[in-house]
């Protein structure tokens, strides 16, 4: 075995300890905290529209059985099924929904025949015929006293099929309609068309129906010597006793719905069965793109948390626990967007309630102290009380930080009272160590809020909300604070937790050490704006066009870091100032998480021209330039950070892997020691202080704007306020 991997088995070991020590936390303190995900996967080399943007085509659906076959294997003794998916607006016919059923005490869910897809060699015997396999479900249902009428067959595309009407016992209940008929094997139960018996299912309303149901299918597929059966029809019901995993089509990914787990060191094991089968297919949870930069797979990694059955949830149990979580989601933004993928903001995938605008924060307020007021909020009330704050600007649910949809939704037939709260604000993580890193970090803040009071009232952030927290650094400040308050609750991560969380190397861009400093860039986030109404139907289906051009980078100016021995002395590097453009960039002094000394600000600058865009009249400003000058060195040094490569040449292609596209964002920063200029550049202040103007903010710098202190004509604006309001 080689080093690298014995290295990694006891990396992943040490983490496995770390989760289990937050397991037996949360179960000390009597707690029931069920976690769940919806890891999504998409084919990072393919550039076809069902890779992109589309849900369905190219092969997915092929992928996704194969994605099934081998989370079978690693997930034995489960029932495969293939329910009916639901169904869209503007789609004609309901997506494919692929299962597995399992028994949570490990008894095997099904002895009957296996769904082709798991048959690796073709079957000699010959198929049955639809009467004999008719009449084995009907004697089977017979002999339990279950009445049984079936129509004739019929055979509508030439696959021959029959209708059973089954009356299960109480007459009281209406009678139920399960259609046996053939099938394209999808599998390699035959040669190319040969067909296979599929039997669907009605839709049940509860679990021991369902088992009745399938032990008397299974009895009769046995009894006339079925080699395979395909499992259709509407999806099973559910209960504690039993787990279903689904994996559906979405835009550009694959996703895979997985069953609840108990405990995070389940949701780990789950994870891991979950990327591996996805491995295995060719599937990458992240996206690479030619210059380096990395995205998540374009679905996201949403984490749900609820309990063993609705009326369990933690947040049904207690009603004061969903408040006191908006509470402190609204003091720690670093939750809402460290851990995001790119599209957030007002107009993302994972709107925060106070994104909305002053009315609706205001509103909000009042929503909470309400709820507060009752000692006994019914769940109904629980939900009708947040759900018009959680949510986005035109009221879909479906894009909130926290998404209470199916916590108690009466108008979400089947599936709105189910006692769940999710996660939106989450990329789809890299790996299962990262997902289960954040899901010990949520899983702790509700216990922590379930046992504790907290009572804090909502921070009104304003415009500081985007200008600080998009910047990396105050992000990292802020998760420590939130490690803090757990810690004081005795509810603190483990090292090997925290270790993982704050890794967050895919924004970092390099670093160019200097003999008297370094230079560190970082992504930002940014707050993309959709083009249009967002009201309008073209923007409010499952795709919206937005206007990505302006990127956001935060710049840290460290003391030197390098191993050759400096020129200056280290005090010294508090004397160079950066410039953007024309402007002396006013650098934040701070202190990392290790206690040492550095300077932060960001630089806003538009990277591209979209094709449709919301400022159509600004011209392109990349590459960034910035310019590292000191008050009696003749010599400056010019950075620069380019969109592509450096020399204008294409890539070879696709970055190889992570590393490969860590070093392409590496090589995408220069440097170039020059003669300063005799003398300053027009408007450069003679105080080396920053002016004043509409693209300076307290913590970034807008270039779009053009210099500072160049105010349009005609302009009423303060000094120093944004001409636009992100927020609002």
């Amino acid at each position: 075995m080689q080093i690298w991997e014995l290295k990694r088995m006891r990396t992943n070991e040490t983490f496995e300890l770390a989760v289990q020590r937050h397991d037996q936390q949360v179960a000390e303190l009597g707690l029931r905290i069920w976690v769940g995900s919806e890891p999504t996967f998409t084919d990072r080399e393919a550039q076809t529209p069902a890779w992109l943007n589309s849900a369905l085509g190219d092969g997915k659906e092929e992928r996704a059985q194969g994605l099934l076959r081998h989370l079978s294997e690693r997930m034995p003794g489960g029932l495969l099924l293939r329910s009916v998916g639901r169904l869209y607006p503007g789609e004609k016919t309901p997506r494919w929904n692929l299962g597995i059923l399992r028994r949570r005490n490990g008894v095997p869910m099904w002895l009957g025949p296996p769904d082709p897809l798991l048959v690796t060699t073709p079957h000699p015997g010959c198929l049955p015929g639809i009467a004999t396999l008719v009449a084995a479900l009907s004697d089977a249902f017979v002999r339990q006293g279950w009445s049984v009428q079936y129509m004739d067959a019929c055979e509508p595309d030439g696959l021959p099929e029959n209708k059973l009407s089954i009356q299960m016992g109480d007459e009281d209940k209406p009678s139920l309609s399960f259609l046996v008929r053939a099938l394209e094997s999808g599998g390699a139960a035959g040669p190319a068309g040969t067909n296979c018996w599929a039997i669907e299912f009605p839709a049940l309303d509860s679990v021991a129906d369902f088992l009745t149901a399938l032990s008397y299918i299974e009895r009769a597929a046995l009894a006339c010597g079925l080699s395979t059966l395909v499992l259709a029809g509407a999806a099973p019901p559910v209960d504690a006793s039993l787990e279903l995993t689904t994996i559906t089509p979405d835009p550009a990914v694959i996703e895979v719905n997985t069953a609840p787990s108990e405990t995070c060191t389940e949701f780990l094991w789950r994870s891991r069965q979950v990327y591996a089968a996805a491995a295995a297919q060719g599937l990458s949870p992240y996206r690479l793109y030619f210059n380096g930069q990395v995205a998540d797979s374009g679905g996201a990694g949403q984490i749900t948390f609820g309990g063993p059955t609705p009326e369990s949830s933690p947040f049904v149990r207690d009603s004061g626990l969903l408040p006191k979580l908006v509470r402190f989601l609204n003091r720690h933004p670093a939750l809402s967007y460290l851990f995001a993928h790119d599209f957030v903001g007002s107009c993302g995938q994972s709107v925060r309630p106070d994104e909305r605008g002053a009315d609706a924060f205001d509103d909000l307020v009042l929503a909470l102290a309400l709820l507060e007021r009752e000692p006994n909020v019914s769940p109904e009330h629980l939900w009708k009380s947040l759900t018009s704050f959680l949510c986005d600007a035109v009221g879909n649910s479906h894009r909130a930080e926290t998404n209470i949809e199916k916590l108690w939704n009466p108008f979400l037939p089947g599936r709105g009272c189910l006692g769940l709260v999710e996660f939106r604000s989450l990329r789809m993580q890299h790996t299962p160590e990262r997902a289960t890193a954040i899901a010990c970090l949520l899983r702790a803040v509700i216990a922590m809020l379930a046992t504790r009071a907290y009572d804090l009232p909502l921070i009104d952030w304003g415009r500081t909300l985007h200008d600080r927290f998009s910047l990396p650094f105050y992000l990292g400040a802020d998760l420590d604070s939130v490690f803090g308050e757990l810690a004081a609750a005795e509810l603190g991560l483990d090292p090997h937790i925290r270790e993982v969380l704050l890794q967050n190397e895919f924004r970092f861009f390099g670093k160019l050490d200097l003999p008297f400093g370094t230079l560190e860039l970082w992504r930002g986030l940014e707050f993309w704006p959709l083009v249009g109404d967002a009201a309008s139907p073209e923007q409010s289906g499952s795709s919206r066009m937005v206007d990505a051009s302006t990127t956001r980078i935060e710049v840290r100016w460290r003391p030197p870091q390098s191993d050759s021995k400096p020129t200056t002395t280290a005090a010294e590097w508090l004397d160079w100032d950066l410039y953007a453009g024309d402007t002396c960039l006013p650098l934040r002094y701070e202190r990392d998480r290790d206690g040492r000394e550095l300077k932060v600000f960001g630089v806003r600058y538009t990277s591209f021209v979209p094709r449709a865009g919301l400022h159509p009249l600004l011209q392109v400003q990349s590459p960034l330039t910035l310019t590292l000058r000191h008050g009696i060195d003749q010599t400056q040094f010019v950075f620069k950070l380019h969109e592509w490569h450096p020399a204008g040449q294409a890539y070879p292609g696709l970055p190889k892997d992570l590393h490969d596209a860590r070093d392409r964002r590496s090589e995408r920063m220069t440097v170039v020691a020059e003669d300063r200029p005799q003398r300053s550049p027009a408007g450069e202040p003679s105080t080396g202080l920053p002016q004043s103007g509409p693209g300076l903010t307290p913590y970034c710098l807008d270039l779009r704007h053009g210099s500072p202190g160049r105010q349009s004509a005609g302009s009423d604006r303060l000094p120093g306020a944004p001409t636009t309001d992100p927020l609002r």
